[in-house]
């Protein structure tokens, strides 16, 4: 399979390194879309890509899919162009915090008969999700997020302090890049009004830990990441990233585990 990617920035050098100088499976980066093609030569040589700065271009050279690792804005200046013609892998999922966007996206891969793919990101547990609220029976969704402080925050503190307690839509409004997985969470079960979402900022830890608790008719579910930064960016959850690539590798697999 042929990968396109938008972006080239941790993520889209995690998935080049991964990919293209890597054995896995016939997956192969092909083409990256970038606003500037010279600041970005290298990237073309030491990952023997195609630099694109024309859409039409890009969406026509030898892919299959295109993964989105850039921004919130590319989902929403590019994604609604892409889905017309290609099958996408959003990562920037704080973008379907619009629900406008979604059902606007949604409509056109109806439409053009391609698929929107979500990664699970930074967390797990999503297909006990799905599954449980394949019937509507899911009544409690929760997730509570520990991030270092230094992150979250510029005042510094001594214990950790609640920064957001609210709805899951409310969450990545205010923090629109530290919330993914709320978004990712919430389209999974029961919506963005319905998701509760704690955020707590902690000067005594270095890594993300995300907390989740699921009930309904099913029972309870609950579940706990920590997760370890991407070596190439702090900032970047590095099972993230992992989850990108496992979405690939599934997408041209055969056999499918539970998707």
């Amino acid at each position: 399979m042929n990968i396109g990617i938008v972006g080239a920035g941790a993520i889209a050098h995690f998935l080049l390194k991964e990919i293209n100088q890597k054995e896995h499976n016939d997956l192969r980066v092909k083409s990256v879309f970038v606003k500037d093609k010279r600041k970005y030569e290298t990237v073309a040589s030491q990952f023997e890509v195609e630099l694109f700065t024309d859409l039409n271009d890009f969406l026509s050279s030898d892919i299959n899919v295109v993964v989105e690792a850039a921004d919130i804005n590319a989902v929403k200046d590019l994604v609604p162009d892409i889905i017309t013609q290609k099958d996408v892998v959003v990562i920037s999922v704080g973008a379907f915090a619009d629900m406008e966007l979604v059902t606007k996206i949604s409509h056109l891969a109806h439409k053009y008969k391609n698929d929107i793919h979500l990664p699970s990101g930074a967390i797990g547990g999503l297909d006990v999700l799905q599954n449980a609220h394949a019937l509507g029976k899911v009544t409690n969704v929760s997730l509570t997020t520990r991030k270092p402080a230094s992150s979250l925050i510029t005042e510094e503190i001594e214990e950790a302090q609640v920064v957001f307690e609210g709805k899951a839509a409310e969450a990545i409004e205010r923090f629109p890049k530290n919330m993914n997985v709320s978004i990712v969470l919430a389209l999974a079960g029961i919506g963005m009004e319905n998701t509760k979402v704690t955020l707590i900022a902690d000067p005594h830890i270095e890594k993300n830990i995300h907390h989740v608790e699921i009930t309904g008719e099913f029972g309870e579910a609950t579940f706990t990441i920590k997760n370890n930064p991407l070596p190439e960016n702090p900032k970047t959850s590095y099972l993230a990233a992992m989850s990108i690539l496992g979405t690939l590798k599934r997408m041209n697999g055969k056999i499918r585990i539970g998707g």
